[in-house]
């Protein structure tokens, strides 16, 4: 792969439904200013396209011959949920796929299949190093891409905009002081975690091995065992599926003892506001639960 002086950041961001654009703005805005101010500024250079389309997207990649991607995307709101509001990406029952998802040129909402997505990571696979596709339910987009392109980042279930926003700053101020992409990546769960976020478990780097195997960092100690070591292990099904259990139950520990902190919180605002924002983050949690416990539950049957 050749390394340019300055690596391009190709931002894309999706936004079908066309009610997230002040906060896909943030995240762009907060990530380019973040990167003006760091100590390798000059190293970097942040390319945007907004309410990309799939034939967007083809384009982007010859114009700007990026080394970084970075998917921005919300999935269409469900009006008979108002929590919803709060979620990069939404799965429900009426809109059961999972990913990243776009607007076609007919203007409907449709959702790239992961294969073409690595059809095309493959042919640019010499130019790009890392993908982050920071939305929610991206795992299976993630590992599938990861075949070809060394690091990708994905969220294996829903992530709240807060700890999105707050992972891809973690993310590339890490890379602005000229740390590796796996510090990067686990700087950006810690930047969650700092917020009082329970969601740091939710993004999952996948890492290109070779011969056409794929390795994915679910936890600090892999870090330590298959990057500082310079070992890459192939892990299982089985033992894959043992330690996603694991962290979906700490996960799961975590957000209970949140959801316990912000009903007590509630009891004691009297500020009607106040008590408005404590009901949907309430509400917002229990979504989460729900969907770790389906997960586990399908983990289970396997």
């Amino acid at each position: 792969m050749v390394i340019p002086s300055a690596l391009t950041i190709l931002f894309l961001a999706a936004n079908p439904a066309r009610n997230s654009q002040l906060r896909l703005e943030q995240e762009a805005r907060d990530i380019s200013d973040g990167l003006t101010r760091a100590r390798h500024r000059d190293s970097f250079r942040v390319e945007q396209r907004w309410a990309v389309r799939p034939r967007d997207i083809r384009l982007a990649f010859l114009e700007s011959n990026p080394q970084i991607v970075h998917f921005a995307g919300h999935r269409k709101q469900d009006k008979s949920s108002t929590n919803q509001e709060f979620a990069t990406d939404i799965k429900s029952e009426a809109e059961p796929q999972e990913g990243l998802v776009f607007e076609d040129d007919t203007g409907h909402i449709s959702l790239i299949p992961p294969n073409a997505l690595a059809d095309l990571f493959k042919l640019f696979s010499n130019e790009v190093n890392c993908v982050l596709l920071n939305g929610c339910y991206t795992e299976e987009q993630a590992e599938v891409i990861a075949q070809h392109i060394p690091y990708v980042i994905g969220m294996k279930q829903l992530i709240t905009d807060k700890a999105a926003l707050d992972f891809a700053l973690g993310f590339y101020d890490a890379l602005g002081s000229g740390r590796t992409i796996e510090f990067a990546f686990n700087l950006g769960r810690t930047a969650i975690q700092m917020a009082g976020l329970p969601e740091h478990l939710t993004p999952v780097l996948y890492k290109k091995l070779e011969p056409n195997s794929i390795s994915t960092q679910n936890n600090s100690s892999a870090l330590d065992t298959n990057v500082l070591d310079g070992v890459t292990q192939t892990s299982s099904s089985k033992r894959r599926a043992q330690e996603k259990r694991e962290d979906l139950e700490e996960e799961y520990q975590e957000i209970r003892k949140k959801l316990k902190w912000l009903k007590k919180e509630l009891t004691i605002k009297t500020d009607s506001e106040a008590k408005y924002e404590l009901s949907l983050r309430i509400e917002q949690y229990k979504l989460q639960l729900q969907n770790i416990e389906q997960l586990l539950e399908q983990l289970e049957k396997k």
